[in-house]
């Protein structure tokens, strides 16, 4: 592994933060400063808190603490993605994939998580 870009979750954290730019594009302009920019943040914010993890893997300590960022990022980015699809701005099915993504990146920091022993150098 050369770096946090070969990491899957980080390839896929980072993909649904650039699906979630383009779907957004689309929304309403009075939702520019509130969730235009909301999920925007968040969705970017778990791609970030993985790079900043992989650089600090060797403290075990503070690469879980920055995983554990990256989680509370991904849950926001979730709850965001509801807001999106209840008030109209996204389909029911785009939303259930990009929940699904999200999910998934879940559960791979959660099994990073769990076992950063994996991770140091």
């Amino acid at each position: 592994m050369q770096g946090y870009r070969d990491l899957r979750v980080y390839q896929l954290a980072y993909r649904l933060a650039m699906e979630i730019y383009k779907e957004t594009r689309n929304f309403p302009t009075d939702e520019r400063y509130s969730l235009t920019d909301q999920i925007r943040r968040s969705s970017r914010s778990v791609a970030a808190n993985i790079a900043e993890a992989y650089r600090k893997r060797q403290y075990p300590k503070k690469f879980v603490s920055k995983l554990a960022d990256a989680d509370g990022e991904t849950t926001e980015t979730q709850v965001w993605l509801d807001f999106s699809r209840d008030c109209g701005y996204l389909s029911p099915d785009r939303h259930k994939d990009l929940l699904a993504g999200y999910e998934e990146v879940g559960k791979m920091l959660g099994s990073m998580i769990a076992h950063p022993e994996k991770f140091t150098p």
